[in-house]
């Protein structure tokens, strides 16, 4: 089995910055691909970032290009959001995903985190 956990949300202002982190333990895998997702009151969850196993591969919700970088440590087990330039719009609660092996951006993912709350104000 495998345990995601979320931390660094939090509460910003417009304009600021947050770093999400996502640990990953447990059972090891090979040519996966994990996500952060989000899903604001109301709506769908959607993917906003993912990074491949090689870490050469990225993809990003139009919504945030320019604005959010993911990256993994794997030496850590662990990835990061990088956000910056926060709107409100960007308000959510944030997942971290895995999916082993990768089998798509836009496909089912198998282990998921519990989700840390991002509060942007205006």
């Amino acid at each position: 089995q495998v345990q995601l956990v979320e931390s660094g949300g939090g509460l910003v202002q417009a304009g600021g910055s947050l770093r999400l982190s996502c640990a990953a333990s447990g059972r090891t895998f090979s040519r996966y691909a994990m996500g952060w997702f989000r899903q604001a009151p109301g709506k769908e969850r959607e993917l906003v970032a993912g990074i491949h196993w090689n870490g050469r591969s990225t993809h990003y919700a139009d919504s945030v290009k320019g604005r959010f970088t993911v990256s993994k440590d794997n030496a850590k087990d662990t990835m990061y959001l990088q956000m910056n330039t926060l709107k409100p719009e960007d308000t959510a609660v944030y997942y971290c995903a895995a999916q082993t092996p990768f089998r798509g951006w836009g496909r089912p993912y198998d282990y998921w985190g519990q989700g840390t709350q991002v509060t942007v104000s205006s």
